[in-house]
């Protein structure tokens, strides 16, 4: 009567599919790396708390029964499955192996994550990034649910347990309809924003927010036009067509100047600008991996020159 409490130890299933894989004792230890043996005392095992004959022991040859037979799928199932559970759990502890989420918010998108992928898979080849747009107020909420790893936003967040690594610094630029009086400019005054028909993302882009507080500064209340777009590329099509003026910044200018349609300005120092960086939970204590993870990306992204590292 088989033990129905018993349970198959790993080695006694190794030694199965071993043997039943080689039809040797001694090619099937040496593949496990026992002794013949510890392989005989395992299988032994494996068969009296199941009650059943697995192998037919010969002087010359090895045999499974029909058991052995109809068991042994499940045997090499059950051994892959620990396979690759141990593997999974070596993986666990190196983050910059095998998959990562990646949060990226609309307005950096576009525009760094050619070159941001590019790079991750020649300087992190078993790295297997997942990546997910959203707005910062969704991503900061993904990271602190644990359904993101790691998030490319624009700092700072002050958010209780998320740890933030700037990356780099990049200017706003003034985007403006072919031929206008501005075109072209390179010491733009922040304040001439007063007469002009400013053009906003929807509310929840931190590109929106910040576009306003460069105004502030400026200490003028711009002129802002009825039209709010929900990205940026939209907003800019809405400045080719005459609707008014927008702030882009400058890892969006070589994409959205390429069609020869759009014209900016740059303003006076201190430029406008915002700051962009890596967000990760603390209690994930993967810091030293998400440092290094954020110290690739903004080398790679210096790389392109349109921004300063940080």
């Amino acid at each position: 009567m088989p033990d129905k409490t018993y349970q198959p130890t790993i080695a006694g299933l190794r030694a199965f599919v071993a043997l039943a894989q080689r039809r040797h004792f001694g090619s099937a230890a040496a593949d496990l790396g026992v002794s013949q043996p510890s392989l005989s005392q395992a299988l032994s095992a494996l068969e009296t708390g199941l009650g059943v004959t697995l192998v037919e022991r010969t002087t010359r040859r090895v045999l499974l029964t029909q058991d052995g037979e109809e068991l042994l799928p499940r045997a090499m199932a059950a051994v892959d499955a620990v396979d690759e559970f141990t593997a999974a759990a070596a993986g666990a502890g190196q983050p910059l192996h095998g998959a990562i989420r990646l949060g990226v918010i609309p307005t950096v998108a576009p525009y760094v994550l050619p070159a941001v992928l590019r790079g991750l898979a020649d300087k992190l080849p078993d790295l297997r990034p997942r990546v997910v747009e959203e707005q910062t107020g969704r991503l900061v909420e993904q990271l602190r649910g644990g359904t993101l790893d790691v998030a490319l936003l624009a700092l700072p967040l002050d958010v209780p347990g998320i740890a933030e690594v700037p990356l780099y610094r990049e200017d706003f630029v003034l985007a403006l309809p072919a031929g206008h009086a501005l075109a072209g400019k390179r010491r733009v005054d922040p304040s001439a924003l007063a007469d002009l028909p400013l053009l906003l993302l929807d509310e929840g882009h931190c590109l929106r927010d910040q576009a306003l507080e460069v105004c502030a500064l400026a200490g003028v209340r711009p002129d802002l036009g009825q039209t709010r777009a929900a990205s940026l590329t939209t907003a800019v099509h809405c400045v080719v067509g005459g609707l008014g003026v927008t702030l882009i910044p400058q890892t969006a200018v070589a994409s959205e100047t390429a069609s020869g349609d759009l014209a900016i300005a740059t303003f006076a120092s201190p430029r406008p600008g915002r700051q962009i960086g890596v967000a990760f939970r603390r209690s994930a204590r993967h810091d030293d991996a998400y440092r290094e993870l954020a110290t690739i990306i903004s080398e790679i992204v210096a790389d392109t020159g349109a921004v300063t590292p940080v």
